[in-house]
């Protein structure tokens, strides 16, 4: 097991191999650490190391989805103005409006 400092829970090249994840490899390994969660089969330890590696892959995959929602509302607005298309909304709106 690597070590890891107080300040982080995860190590630096962690975090670095994360970053370099597309956002499909970051989702599947993010569904591999729920399904391990899960299946109730790891110790404490293992546990929080995997919390704290899935709370990453959400932070990373939050972040590229927020970058592709700022290019589709960039695509959709021309120099003068809105092109005819309204920016994305990836938001749960629509779920939480209706039950």
């Amino acid at each position: 097991m690597t070590s890891k400092t107080d300040e982080s829970p995860i190590s630096d090249d962690l975090k670095a191999q994360i970053q370099a994840m597309t956002f499909e490899d970051a989702m599947m390994a993010l569904e591999d650490v729920v399904s391990r969660l899960e299946s109730g089969g790891a110790s404490l330890e293992e546990s929080i190391d995997l919390y704290a590696r899935g709370t990453a892959l959400k932070a990373h995959c939050d972040a590229k989805l927020k970058g592709a929602q700022a290019k589709i509302e960039k695509l959709t607005l021309g120099e003068g103005g809105p092109v005819g298309a309204a920016p994305l909304d990836v938001g749960d709106s629509d779920r939480d409006s209706n039950p």
